[in-house]
């Protein structure tokens, strides 16, 4: 299968499965998304999603944020890991959020990779599900499935996204985003699935007959 043919299939196979993917981190404003999604990193969705109804009845906005102490915050998020890290930079992006955005989220890419503890990654997040425009964030389940669709060789995330969006259509990136996510949580799993188990992999290389070693970013 050619691979512009891979890529219909993929997208028609996905629109099928979720039509209409929900955004996994529970937020309810822009500020408690870029929260969210920091505390994500190295973490599951469900445990973020645990920890973070106590965080925002604490404070859901950088105004309040700012001034809770360090401490609590560390506390409240140590289940998510890299605690130390995480508590800081939630402190320190919420200041800079009230000092020079007038405690907004900023709706740049480049603005909200200045932020502490925020990298592209997240800044990619925040852009497609807070303010709904086109961005493909990467994590390392699209890194994987991409390698395993055929849709990249690249040893990065950075090489991915890239390859990404050139291979599928602008208005489809964050809905795909999406998907792929459920989709290599659900099917193409990082151990269930070695390039030749699952439907997609089998539909776009049907003739593999060794396990696909990924490249790990």
């Amino acid at each position: 299968m050619l691979k512009k043919d891979r890529v219909k299939f993929i997208i028609t196979h996905l629109n099928k499965l979720y039509p209409s993917p929900p955004i996994p981190l529970q937020h309810k404003n822009n500020f408690e998304l870029l929260v969210a999604v920091l505390l994500s990193a190295q973490c599951t969705d469900e445990r973020v999603n645990k920890v973070t109804p106590e965080l925002f009845a604490l404070a859901n906005n950088p105004f309040d944020m700012q001034k809770i102490p360090l401490n609590a915050i560390y506390d409240i998020i140590r289940p998510c890991g890299l605690a130390p890290k995480k508590s800081k930079a939630i402190s320190q992006l919420s200041a800079l959020l009230v000092t020079k955005y007038g405690g907004e989220v900023p709706a740049s890419l480049e603005s909200l990779e200045q932020l502490p503890g925020v990298g592209h990654k997240t800044a990619s997040v925040v852009i497609s599900q807070g303010y709904g425009k086109p961005a493909f964030p990467v994590d390392t389940h699209i890194h994987r499935l991409a390698q395993r669709w055929g849709l990249t060789k690249g040893k990065n995330v950075s090489m991915t996204e890239k390859h990404l969006k050139e291979l599928f259509p602008e208005k489809s990136w964050s809905k795909l985003h999406l998907q792929m996510i459920f989709y290599g949580r659900e099917y193409c799993t990082a151990r269930g699935c070695d390039g030749r188990v699952c439907d997609i992999c089998k539909r776009c290389f049907p003739n593999r007959k060794n396990p696909l070693v990924t490249n790990k970013p």
